[in-house]
This record gives C-alpha cells, sequence and structure tokens, in this order.
C-alpha cells in the first residue's frame, strides 16, 4: 500500500510499505480523509522532539471499517463498512496523571504521527476502543473532529460560558475551531491574527469581531471590543512569545488565560501582571472523552466546520502539500488529503 512518509528532516515522500495486519481487538480500516496538522509540519522540519524516522504522520482523520475482529463481543457495536474517525493518542494507563483520569496528559502518550505511524497511509489498524462511528456524516467533516476537539477541551478547561467576551488570538485550524466551540457556549468571540484571508473566513463563521495586529495593536482591539474592559477569556492558539504578551495584555482582570499553542521559545514577561490582574492562566494538552459530543454538534447542524476545509489534495499530491506547509505557503486553513476509493 501506499504512504506518506517523512524520512527524515526535510524529506517526504510517497512511499510502498507493507499493508498492516490487525491484531487482538483491533479493526483494519480504510483510510478515506486525513488533514494536516501543525505536528505534522513539525515532524517534516525537524522541530517535532518526540519524532523518530522514517515516521508517516498524520492523526486527525475519517476511514471506512474493512475488517472486525473474529470475536463477535469485541466487535461489539461496529460493522464492516461503518464510518469512523478515531481518537489518536495512546496512554500508558499507569502514570499518575492516568491515575487521575488526565489520560491526555499521560507522562508517556504516543500519538499517531509522531510516537507512532499515523493515519497518512492508504490501511490503517486501530483498537476498537478508540473509534467513533459517525453514520451519515460527511468524511471531510469528520477528520477535522480531533481539531475541534483540541479547540473544544481548551474551551472546556477556560469554563466559557454564555454571554462571555473571548479573544482568540490566532486563525489557524485551531484557533478557529476554539472560537467554533466557543460561540457553540454563547460566547461573544473576536479572533486576531496577521492573515487576512482567514479573518475573513472568522468573520464569515460568526466571529464578533476581527483585528488584523499588522495594523491594529493590542490595545486598541481591547478597547474597540470590550471599552477598555478586557476579555473575560483569552485562547493562546500560535505558541508565539508575541502571542502569549498580547494575551497578558487583552485579559481582563479575573480572566481566564488558556494556552493552546505548543511554542518551543521562551517568554520574557513581567509577573507582577498575573498578580495584578489575579489571572488564572490554564494549559490545554490534547483532548478527552469529547468525540461523541463534537460528532453529534457537526452532524446537527448545530456547528458547521466545513467552511475550514480550504483545500482538498489528492494522496499523490500529500507530499508537496506537507511542504507547502512547512514552507507556510498560502492562506489555507485545513488542508485534506483525499485517499483514492477501494479498487
Amino acid at each position: 500500500m501506499r504512504a506518506i512518509q517523512v524520512t527524515a528532516p526535510g524529506r517526504v515522500e510517497l512511499a510502498e510499505v507493507p499493508a498492516p495486519r490487525p491484531g487482538p481487538g483491533e479493526a483494519l480500516l480504510r483510510v478515506l480523509f486525513a488533514g494536516i496538522c501543525g505536528s505534522d509540519v513539525q515532524t517534516l522540519r525537524g522541530t517535532q522532539p518526540f519524532a523518530s524516522y522514517p515516521r508517516v504522520p498524520g492523526h486527525e482523520f475519517s476511514a471506512e471499517i474493512l475488517e472486525l475482529p473474529a470475536d463477535a463481543e469485541d466487535a461489539a457495536g461496529f460493522s464492516v463498512g461503518d464510518l469512523v474517525t478515531g481518537v489518536p493518542y495512546f496512554p500508558d494507563g499507569t502514570c499518575y496523571s492516568c491515575r487521575r483520569g488526565l489520560t491526555n496528559a499521560c507522562e508517556r502518550n504516543q500519538t499517531m504521527g509522531v510516537h507512532r505511524d499515523g493515519a497518512f497511509q492508504e490501511l490503517l489498524c486501530m483498537p476498537l476502543e478508540h473509534l467513533h462511528p459517525a453514520p451519515g456524516m460527511d468524511p471531510r467533516d469528520l477528520a477535522l473532529v480531533e481539531p475541534f476537539s483540541i479547540g473544544s477541551h481548551a474551551v472546556r478547561r477556560a469554563r466559557v460560558a454564555g454571554g462571555e467576551r473571548m479573544l482568540v488570538l490566532g486563525a489557524g485550524a485551531i484557533g478557529m475551531l476554539t472560537m467554533l466551540a466557543a460561540r457553540a457556549r454563547g460566547a461573544e468571540v473576536w479572533i486576531a491574527d496577521v492573515l487576512p484571508a482567514r479573518l475573513a473566513l472568522a468573520a464569515r463563521l460568526g466571529a464578533a469581531g476581527t483585528a488584523d495586529l499588522t495594523t491594529a495593536p493590542i490595545a486598541q482591539v481591547v478597547q474597540e471590543a470590550t471599552g477598555g474592559d478586557g476579555f473575560d477569556v483569552v485562547a493562546e492558539a500560535t505558541g508565539l512569545p508575541v502571542s502569549f504578551t498580547n494575551a497578558l495584555e487583552a485579559a481582563a482582570t479575573g480572566a481566564r488565560l488558556v494556552l493552546i499553542g505548543n511554542g518551543t521559545a521562551d517568554v520574557t514577561f513581567g509577573p507582577s501582571v498575573l498578580l495584578k490582574k489575579e489571572l488564572e492562566v490554564l494549559g490545554s494538552r490534547n483532548s478527552r472523552d469529547i468525540f461523541p459530543q463534537l460528532i453529534e454538534q457537526i452532524s446537527s447542524h448545530r456547528v458547521d466546520v466545513s467552511p475550514l476545509r480550504t483545500r482538498i489534495v489528492p494522496l499523490e499530491q500529500g507530499p508537496q502539500a506537507l511542504r507547502d506547509a512547512a514552507a507556510g505557503a498560502g492562506d489555507d486553513v485545513k488542508v485534506l488529503l483525499e485517499f483514492p476509493p477501494a479498487p
């Protein structure tokens, strides 16, 4: 079968690899669509500290079940032909985090596409306990459930409530999906970025306001959106140092600041702002126990993620699409790889 492999930092190719065979309790899946994510870009760039090579990237996907375990009890609730997506995190279940139910923050977690091969391959094996069915759902939207879960988990961590004013810094896929998750809770959400095309899309998706940070300093955004009061919740979705300091400035007294962007650069700031504003700073990592809820929200059309699918390319063009993403090319929010139909 064919798979997209990052063979070394900076090198990616479409390769022929052996087809996998499912183990006990696993289903064999035919991948339909898979999204390119920031962690895939990091793997190609060589900036993902947990990646080893060669590696098949990808952890956002939709698929069709081709084969189930022979034991009918193990396969309960699933049928061949079901449309599914899967939770791509594999906690060890024994560390201190897992023992307290924080499986999303497992100390020895393995994530598809980083620690183990991911979904950028025609066939995939996954444990049934990781799979979630989505009958009748558009498989292109289903591939966005995992990134939607990242934004939704952050919104849940920040306890966003109806009527609150929220600022999302970063209008990439995660920032946009964070905005949609917060709007579903009734929050008034502004979003800021440096790319006008992404801000225009955010406005179409229902942002209460948008801000181009190349022309509007953060103080101006706070004044225009809140009359100078500051935002009740700020979500940082870029990982850039300047975005963190902007978040501190934009936050109201007593605000919650939730960090989603996985930055690697150090940030210098005066910690007294945390005391003066009595801020609550929250980290947000992966997600847990939320896929069924999000599938229902999308399937019932309460949340529309389809506009975020800004480009779909065939598998053959996947290596170049990944190179383009690593180069920072274009205004695309989410690029999906489309896998060929079964022969």
